[in-house]
């Protein structure tokens, strides 16, 4: 892969890096409304797929038999800053499957947020798997499990049944084949696909839409969508691009953010999905080419666009305050028209 730059950042009115990647944005019939970059290149999606991967557990009826309630799922599609409230949470739905912490498999670490991991430490405390920043997945991972009657032990396997329905669902939302021989670790430990740029966006387009895909399906994904326009501060956290973004624009946008400079979103009220993906893996950069692309497709009212726009030209600052440069995003990456 080798992209366009999309992204620049500069100092003392000079530019002292540059991010390359691709941008796809696509609808549910597969009709590409954007192409930058190589956007049939396979990309390890990441967390960027949380969503996808929660739709087993609400279509199955899984989150109905352990009464999840919005909140939950939109935990469950998280990448979150490990909060209080996130921790809690992901211990509430696991305690609603007669399950605690100790069954989560996805390993400890600090929280992402830093005020989150400064109280852990002022209270002499260190961190479990309920602070992992997929532990809201995870927990939606034990409850499928116990729902269909199946040990969750062992689920973050590649031959679980979690994860084989995963894997099943993934296939028919971005309409792609899926080699289990083929696949990665994710950094939760469960397995993480190659998938092409351009299935991934058409993904989300169905996932936003309900174009093309059954009833009930469809209904699974208009209620996560809902519930993390509800809940967006389960999704990521305090000062977190998603959270800010979903804030501001409710349901007529669903962003989620990846490792590795993945970012994926739907549009639902246009038809289309997004998948984009950064070279060297950088995060700020994804973030800004992802606040562009939903400026330039939706049509903001003054509220919104002052939500946004700090997101579109993000300041650097240094330790003392002082603005030092800026994260921008290319006319290539954005071209008018």
């Amino acid at each position: 892969m080798s992209g366009p730059v999309l992204v620049e950042t500069t100092r003392g009115g000079r530019v002292e890096s540059r991010h390359r990647g691709a941008v796809a944005v696509v609808d549910a019939q597969g009709k590409v409304a954007l192409a930058l970059g190589e956007i049939e290149a396979a990309v390890f999606p990441r967390s960027a797929i949380k969503a996808l991967q929660a739709l087993p557990l609400v279509e199955t009826g899984a989150a109905d038999k352990y009464g999840l309630d919005a909140a939950e799922i939109a935990l469950a599609c998280s990448s979150h800053s490990g909060e209080a409230v996130h921790a809690e949470a992901a211990r509430a739905m696991l305690a609603k499957a007669r399950r605690d912490g100790a069954t989560l498999e996805c390993g400890a670490h600090w929280p992402l947020g830093e005020a989150a991991a400064r109280q852990l430490a002022r209270e002499g405390r260190t961190p479990t798997a309920l602070h992992n920043n997929c532990s809201g997945k995870h927990a939606g991972f034990v409850c499928l499990a116990c729902a269909g009657g199946d040990d969750p032990k062992g689920y973050i396997g590649i031959d679980h049944p979690v994860q084989r329905a995963i894997r099943a669902t993934l296939e028919e939302m971005t309409e792609t084949t899926i080699d289990p021989a083929q696949a990665g670790v994710d950094g939760c430990s469960i397995p993480t696909y190659a998938t092409p740029l351009a299935a991934l966006a058409r993904a989300f387009a169905r996932f936003g839409s309900g174009g093309t895909l059954s009833r009930t399906r469809a209904q699974a994904a208009e209620r996560i969508r809902s519930a993390c326009a509800r809940h967006p501060h389960m999704v990521a956290g305090t000062g977190r691009f998603d959270t800010d973004v979903m804030g501001a624009l409710g349901e007529r946008a669903f962003v989620k953010t990846g490792a590795e400079g993945v970012h994926c979103a739907a549009l639902p009220e246009l038809g289309l999905g997004v998948a984009i993906k950064c070279e060297d893996g950088a995060g700020r950069a994804a973030d800004a080419i992802m606040a562009g692309v939903i400026a330039r497709f939706l049509k903001l009212d003054e509220r919104e666009h002052a939500a946004l726009a700090p997101r579109l030209e993000p300041r650097l600052v240094n330790w003392n305050g002082i603005e030092v440069g800026r994260i921008r995003v290319t006319d290539a990456a954005l071209p008018k028209g």
